[in-house]
């Protein structure tokens, strides 16, 4: 079963920095994304950035140059560096994978971990 467990949100001021955390677990197919999405309050969610293992990063506009999404896959981690964050960028992150299955692919969802970034 997968699971996909997010730590690391917090408040930080404008212009700061923080370092979200996936840890998963369950993965035993080849082939797979994962990522982050956040959804702010009153708004729908949307991708952040997403990797598949030997990959590049993608990015949504709003974060490059700021973020930075990192993978681990011997160590089942995944991470997501956030610098000069803005007031913008608060919302519930959540960690994502995508899983190429015998049945098609699977989306797998974390509970999420807040940010907070007060104006």
């Amino acid at each position: 079963q997968v699971q996909l467990v997010e730590s690391g949100g917090g408040l930080v001021y404008p212009g700061g920095s923080l370092r979200l955390e996936c840890d998963y677990s369950g993965i035993i197919f080849a082939h797979y994304t994962l990522g982050w999405f956040r959804q702010a309050p009153g708004k729908q969610r949307e991708r952040v950035a997403t990797i598949e293992p030997g990959g590049a990063g993608n990015y949504a506009d709003s974060v490059k140059g700021r973020f930075t999404i990192i993978l681990d896959n011997r160590a089942n981690a995944l991470w997501l560096q956030m610098n000069r964050l803005t007031p913008e960028d608060t919302g519930v992150y959540c960690c994502y994978a995508r899983i190429s299955e015998f049945g098609g692919p699977q989306d797998y969802w974390g509970r999420g971990t807040q940010v907070t970034i007060p104006s």
